[in-house]
């Protein structure tokens, strides 16, 4: 017998699913397939999401999980093959999917987990400028932890090259007295230093504006967050690089749906796909980019 509780809720302009299993609590739009807010029990949330956070149609909601894809950034900074893709002048920063609807394709029950299904089809809502044939689907599971996975199925008859990312922000206590664990020893491109590339030594402890892609990352990264007792666990499989971002005070007053104040209560690691680690997909492959997120308490 199933515990869960599964909820439709309107937010302005968005429909959102509200899933409450096994004590945690997870928020999910149509719009993108994007997270929205994920607690357990009565910690603090494990994703934040902006206190400004707007609800409309066409318009990405800052925080929570946007998926980024077909491309990752800026896409005149991703390798040549998959700018090819393109045809229009102007191209949206993290891809084509962030701000569409996809179909909802079924939200099965099991004991003490829910799993949501959601697929984007370019045979039935063609993404402008990318005349591509693919599939893509992503399922989002909630039981005692998070998981998600984002496949992509290249059905055109040519190879398909692209980046992409799982962009999620994490709900810290205070971003200056976090650190990062798996990253030591890690080459990174630090894109705020003229994309140069450095090597990082111990974990990462956020004290700037701070934009950086890491290169051959572990399966496993962690965020240590003493503030809120806590150890975020974050378990890739088909990704080998990472963004670690945070806007400080600056950037922090000219992003939309943000609090001038919030970039001490968030960091972003985005699991990724992205520079040499790009997936190349030939005719009928597929690619499964899964990332499973767990928290344990911080012992002392």
């Amino acid at each position: 017998m199933s515990t869960a509780q599964v909820e439709r809720v309107e937010l302005d302009q968005l429909t959102c699913w509200r899933i409450r299993v096994a004590g945690s609590e997870l928020l999910v739009a149509q719009q993108g397939a994007q997270i929205l807010g994920y607690r357990q029990g009565e910690q603090p949330p494990l994703i934040w999401l902006s206190p400004d956070a707007a609800y409309r149609a066409g318009q990405s909601v800052r925080g929570g999980v946007p998926v980024c894809w077909p491309w990752f950034g800026d896409l005149r900074r991703n390798p040549q093959a998959v700018q090819a893709h393109y045809q229009l002048e102007q191209a949206p920063a993290h891809g084509l999917v962030r701000a569409l609807d996809w179909e909802l394709l079924g939200i099965d029950e099991e004991d003490d987990a829910v799993t949501l299904r959601f697929a984007y089809d370019t045979r039935n809502q063609p993404l402008e400028g990318w005349p591509r044939d693919v599939g893509l689907t992503f399922f989002v599971r909630l039981a005692q932890d998070l998981g998600m996975s984002l496949e992509t199925h290249n059905r055109g008859d040519t190879p398909l090259t692209l980046s992409q990312a799982l962009h999620t922000y994490f709900a810290v206590s205070d971003v200056r007295h976090v650190s990062v664990e798996g990253l030591q020893g890690c080459r990174y491109i630090d894109t705020l230093q003229d994309w140069q590339e450095l090597r990082q030594q111990d974990a990462p402890v956020v004290a700037a504006e701070t934009d950086r892609i890491y290169l051959d990352t572990p399966a496993r990264l962690s965020i240590v967050d003493p503030g809120w007792g806590r150890r975020i666990h974050l378990d890739a499989r088909g990704s080998r690089s990472a963004v670690l971002w945070n806007p400080w005070i600056d950037k922090a007053r000219r992003l939309s749906q943000f609090p001038d104040d919030a970039w001490q209560n968030m960091l972003c690691i985005e699991t990724a796909n992205v520079l040499e680690d790009v997936v190349q997909l030939k005719t009928d492959e597929r690619h499964r980019l899964d990332l499973r997120l767990s928290s344990e308490t911080l012992e002392h």
